[in-house]
């Protein structure tokens, strides 16, 4: 593509031709979370490799509100800050829990989004409040549980959730909130995740099993 051209092949065995399509001149961008998966001579195409960090928590609030406006529903201050603190840094799910909390509040008749039908529509979701779910949270009570490190698939097969799944959409965002380190021998709980469990959850190191 370097040349702006396409050379397909059409046609099988002897009667096989070449057919060129001239393409007008096109920048390509690609993106993927998973860069390592790439060659070499693929990923050496892209002129300029960008690495992107996640949203800002005032980059997400003022993202929440564009998206309040659009959806013509007002909301309050308190109420975008509390979605943008559970929404992982991630712009998408920022925006789909802002659409499923409006579903609370139509069904309650209200004419905003408040702090508390945010706080309260984003518990019934089981969001808690740093953004984990029900997954997140088992995953962390299935490595407290669990003494010394621990790989990946048997966490997979305890969770009855797929590996691709955990190291995707799991646990880069427990990496990040400093709640798991992978070291050589496997999954490790951090001292602040068990701290958090005990606080939130009421799971305390005295209460291993």
């Amino acid at each position: 593509m370097e040349d702006f051209c396409l050379d397909i092949l059409v046609g099988e065995g002897p009667s096989t031709r070449t057919l060129r399509i001239d393409l007008p001149p096109f920048t390509l961008i690609g993106a993927t979370t998973r860069l390592g998966l790439l060659s070499a001579p693929l990923r050496d195409r892209f002129g300029i490799p960008l690495h992107l960090e996640f949203y800002s928590f005032t980059e997400l609030i003022e993202i929440i509100k564009r998206s309040a406006r659009i959806l013509a529903i007002e909301i309050e201050k308190d109420a975008a800050q509390e979605i943008a603190s559970r929404a992982r840094g991630t712009p998408r799910i920022a925006l789909r829990l802002l659409k499923r909390i409006r579903d609370f509040v139509e069904v309650e008749n209200s004419a905003k989004i408040t702090y508390e039908i945010a706080d309260s529509a984003l518990l019934k979701l089981g969001i808690d409040k740093v953004g984990l779910n029900k997954l997140d949270v088992n995953y962390l009570k299935f490595l407290f549980n669990t003494s010394g490190p621990v790989g990946i698939d048997t966490i997979s097969i305890a969770l009855s959730e797929d590996v691709g799944n955990i190291e995707e959409t799991v646990e880069p965002y427990l990496i990040k909130i400093s709640f798991i380190k992978r070291t050589p021998r496997g999954r490790v709980l951090t001292n602040h995740a068990e701290k958090y469990l005990d606080s939130v959850y009421k799971i305390s190191i005295n209460k291993k099993i």
